[in-house]
């Protein structure tokens, strides 16, 4: 029975092809693979009927030329597989519903139109990835919160790990191999002098677009063609940075994990919004350790129980400094607290999710901080005394 489905569904697809002598299968109707059916292109696809309701296996095969996947509608195949030395064009986003098999060459995607890309939904997933057999342009998951795009340019795969919050409904993933201030993709360049106080630096090899609603981190790796030593004296330095889209400059997205040598590594974010930022890439930070003027500041006692005095850390001429990052540390020197643009705020609770539990009453006890007064240039690190910590 399987065996005359696969030639009655090959049968069908020839006939249109043949029918309007073109080289390519063109559907104006309504196509479905059924079970195990396998069916074989290759030659060019033009969709412009219903061909999204498949299982069974779809491959895209020939050793001499590309081939190419346009029309109206987009297609969605339940397991694929694509062996094209020359690679596979994408003109027309396609849907996979379990497992594309990444056999020989890329699949390519348009660089300016991110509403065209290869779509992994639901439970899908991927194999065979490599340098040689990824996506050269834009992939997107659907109903997933975390995803590895299996993204790169060229002879490079330059994978983004996503991991969000909440199911992203769709969420889009490329990588582009070129300095984000000389880029050709977008109408904006992003000027790599238009940073914020606290990014020191900012990678001018590569970045990535990432587009999705659901704050997400985001883990990214860099290898030797990086040149992840221009971005600081030491690996400790590095961050992941993004554009933001409404200040139109380049904002520290964190370090809350990072491994490896300046010839290979990665680097994951702290949590943001993906679609507050044109593109990501990695940068520099501020060296907290760097020299500035000293500032003799005291020594603080906090006893935030309500009654009004010593409630909140408040730091002698902070309002002189808008720009300004503020660090807490206990006794073992694990960051408990940090705060960019302080305003007097700290009540005694962490914010700091990857060391503790954020948001929970901290124990009264003897913690230091440093405070950098960046419109200053001022740094001081000092000592306060909590007692009765607020608790959750």
């Amino acid at each position: 029975m399987n065996i005359i489905k696969h030639i009655i569904v090959n049968c069908i697809f020839w006939a249109v092809a043949l029918a309007h002598a073109q080289d390519a299968v063109h559907n104006y109707g309504n196509i479905q693979i059924h079970e195990t059916a396998m069916v074989g292109f290759h030659m060019d696809v033009i969709n412009d009927g219903t061909f999204d309701e498949n299982l069974g296996l779809v491959g895209f095969y020939n050793d001499n030329n590309p081939l190419t996947i346009s029309g109206a509608f987009a297609p969605v195949f339940y397991d694929t597989e694509v062996a094209v030395n020359d690679g596979l064009y994408l003109e027309t986003s396609v849907g996979i519903l379990n497992n594309f098999n990444f056999i020989q060459g890329n699949v390519f995607t348009p660089r300016n139109r991110s509403n065209v890309f290869l779509n992994f939904a639901d439970d899908s997933f991927y194999v065979g990835e490599g340098n040689n057999t990824k996506i050269d342009g834009y992939t997107a998951i659907a109903n997933k919160e975390t995803f590895t795009f299996p993204v790169g340019d060229d002879d490079r795969m330059r994978p983004l790990t996503i991991s969000s919050e909440s199911v992203n409904v769709l969420a889009k993933c490329a990588y582009f191999f070129v300095s984000p201030d000389n880029q050709t993709s977008f109408n904006e360049n992003f000027n790599l002098d238009a940073r914020d106080f606290n990014v020191a630096a900012v990678g001018n090899q590569e970045f990535w677009r990432l587009e999705g609603d659901s704050p997400s981190t985001v883990t990214l790796s860099w290898d030797d063609r990086s040149n992840i030593g221009n971005l600081g004296e030491y690996i400790s330095d590095l961050i992941v940075v993004g554009w933001s889209k409404n200040q139109h400059k380049w904002i520290n997205l964190g370090n809350s994990s990072l491994e490896g040598e300046f010839s290979f590594g990665s680097i994951t974010s702290d949590t943001f919004i993906p679609n507050e930022y044109e593109i990501i890439t990695i940068g520099g930070a501020v060296d907290l350790n760097e020299t500035l003027t000293t500032l003799d500041l005291g020594n603080y006692y906090l006893t935030p129980n309500g009654d009004g005095t010593n409630d909140f850390l408040v730091i002698d001429g902070i309002s002189e400094s808008p720009n300004n990052i503020l660090q807490i540390f206990n006794r073992y020197g694990v960051m408990v607290y940090y705060k960019e643009n302080y305003r007097d705020e700290f009540v005694g609770l962490s914010n700091r999710n990857m060391l503790v539990k954020g948001q929970i009453g901290l124990a009264s006890g003897v913690y230091y901080y440093i405070i950098i007064l960046n419109d200053l240039k001022i740094k001081h690190q000092g000592y306060l005394y909590l007692s009765q910590a607020v608790k959750n």
